[in-house]
């Protein structure tokens, strides 16, 4: 369970969030939406515990998180194979992962740096890492930006396969998106709460 009650962040005098309040239920894909600036980005750091409301607190189950963030936060001079295994250590064999890399059309991209890959491979290579690391909440940014629409397609499809019964919360503009996961879908509105449909 993960529970955010009454949660107030402002910068300056721009306040992103007051009084946002949700429980993110064991196994629930929940999908947040709203208006660029409404505080998307921010209420998953706050989730995660990486930033710090104003007011409200947090109330956290779970103790393990992954997460794509908008940055892909990748090791540019390893392989895609190398960062991989910086999650997943060798809880899996090579085989196994380029495997996992060629479901998203990775598979030729398993020995070369990171820093040569496409802008869609890296974000691609993002996604992967956080699917195969343990969780038991997964944080989902804009997973899919960059991404053209058949390999999109491609990438939500092994997605929903592999979050399928767990904790998920992702954020997106992309009303399509949020239609295929599915779940509950929370419009983030800007210093206000939240509406869930």
């Amino acid at each position: 369970m993960l529970k955010a009650e009454n949660i107030i962040k402002s910068f300056g005098e721009l306040t992103v969030l007051d009084g946002f309040s949700h429980d993110f239920s064991d196994g629930s894909f929940t999908v947040i939406m709203g208006a660029s600036g409404c505080g998307k980005s921010t209420l998953l750091s706050i989730l995660m515990g990486t930033l710090a409301p104003d007011s409200g607190t947090v109330t956290r189950g779970g103790t393990r998180y992954s997460a794509v963030f908008q940055e892909n936060r990748l090791c540019e001079n390893l392989s895609a194979l190398s960062n991989l295994r910086l999650v997943l250590g060798k809880s899996k064999n090579r085989f196994e992962l380029i495997n996992e890399l060629e479901a998203v059309g990775l598979a030729d991209a398993a020995d070369k740096p990171v820093r040569s890959l496409s802008g869609g491979m890296k974000r691609r290579l993002t996604l992967l890492r956080a699917l195969l690391a343990e969780y038991d909440v997964l944080f989902l940014d804009e997973p899919f930006k960059g991404l053209d629409e058949d390999t999109k397609q491609t990438v939500m499809a092994y997605t929903k396969e592999k979050t399928a019964g767990r904790t998920v919360i992702l954020v997106t503009h992309d009303k399509t998106e949020a239609e295929y996961f599915g779940g509950n879908t929370l419009f983030l509105q800007q210093s206000q709460g939240s509406q869930e449909t």
